[in-house]
């Protein structure tokens, strides 16, 4: 069977990774190693050298750096670009694809909250995605969902004219895995952020979704009664954050809450290995890949009831309604047994890896071009 010429549009992922980045990064490693993909990717032109060191010589840097012009581009100017040398197909792995042109599209639908609680997101993107996921839904040769639980949304909000299939993530176990991968490599690699000797971790994106008030308000309950506790928030910055930093202003224990910023590659596992529990409260996910890779690091895991996370996790996992009380009492549980749910944490991680995630995509891809 012939390899597939793919070209693979990463304009949109930043320097610094989050869940859709992460995505994006490591579907591209696992296709670049695959003998049935020809794959390119079209980045930033500012990009093209952090993309080579991923997949040399398969880089199409045409794109500009700017968000408003970048975004302009991959409606208008993409699928005239990928006219030389042209690929069979086209995956836009963030909500969108060009308007017009014959190329054939497979697009990632990640989640439906930007259309579903536009509360939670800024003004300009939700305006900006509903009109992509909408025009996806209706002029795309595939949509991938990363989860059955978007897929089931999608189908019911837009009814869309091709076909929708999910394929989950993966895991990278090589980074994230339950011991340290050398002496001493955890203890190197926290000593800069100090999160303490025993703290509950959160590691992600701080923005509304996350429920990170009702978390705050929850390890105050628990800090009263343990003053060893620590919360640390570990992740970038998003918006809205108003909310979150008034709730640490009333935290009366909030010289125990620690914010890291965004923590590298190497501290984040180091961080999941060692917490005492790791909180994942979000409202809503269409995958929650930081909840999987805190039980592949065999970390107690806490998070939302009744959402793909706790879907994911099944009984590896404590889960909780999204208000103080619940959490308090769920990561009160998790705290008092670290151990009782381990084995099948790390059993239920190993089930997802990205060479599975790959082979689904490809799977996908063959299926757009029939």
């Amino acid at each position: 069977m012939s390899a597939l010429r793919v070209a693979l549009d990463v304009t949109a992922v930043p320097e610094q990774l989050t869940g859709a980045g992460v995505y994006v990064r490591e579907l591209a490693r696992a296709l670049v190693q695959r003998d049935d993909v020809a794959l390119e990717l079209v980045t930033r032109r500012r990009d093209a050298a952090r993309w080579e060191a991923l997949a040399p010589a398969a880089v199409r840097a045409v794109a500009p750096g700017n968000r408003v012009a970048r975004l302009a581009f991959g409606e208008l100017a993409l699928g005239r670009a990928l006219r030389r040398d042209a690929p069979e197909l086209l995956h836009g792995p963030h909500y969108t694809m060009p308007r017009g042109g014959e190329l054939p599209v497979v697009v990632t639908i990640h989640d439906l909250t930007l259309v579903e609680h536009p509360e939670w997101h800024e003004a300009s993107k939700v305006r900006y995605f509903r009109r992509a996921i909408g025009h996806a839904a209706r002029h795309a040769a595939l949509l991938v969902c990363v989860s059955e639980h978007t897929a089931q949304r999608l189908r019911a909000r837009y009814s869309p004219a091709c076909p929708v299939v999910v394929v989950p993530h993966g895991v990278d176990h090589e980074r994230f895995r339950p011991e340290e991968p050398a002496p001493g490599h955890d203890a190197a690699a926290l000593a800069p952020l100090a999160p303490g000797e025993r703290y509950v971790l959160f590691l992600g994106t701080l923005e509304p979704r996350k429920n990170l008030v009702a978390l705050v308000e929850a390890f105050d309950r628990l800090a009263a009664n343990d003053r060893e506790l620590r919360l640390v928030l570990a992740g970038r910055a998003g918006w809205g954050n108003r909310p979150l930093e008034e709730a640490i202003d009333r935290s009366g224990h909030r010289a125990r809450i620690h914010r890291l910023g965004y923590v590298s590659d190497a501290a984040a596992p180091a961080l999941l290995r060692n917490a005492a529990a790791v909180a994942y409260p979000s409202k809503e996910e269409g995958f929650g890949l930081p909840a999987l890779e805190a039980l592949a690091c065999g970390a107690p895991l806490v998070t939302s009831a009744d959402s793909v996370m706790a879907e994911l996790a099944g009984t590896a996992a404590w889960s909780a309604d999204a208000t103080p009380g619940a959490l308090a009492e769920a990561l009160s549980a998790a705290l008092a047994a670290p151990g009782a749910r381990r084995a099948e944490g790390i059993a239920r991680a190993a089930e997802f890896t990205w060479e599975q995630s790959a082979a689904g995509h490809v799977a996908c891809y063959r299926d757009a071009l029939a």
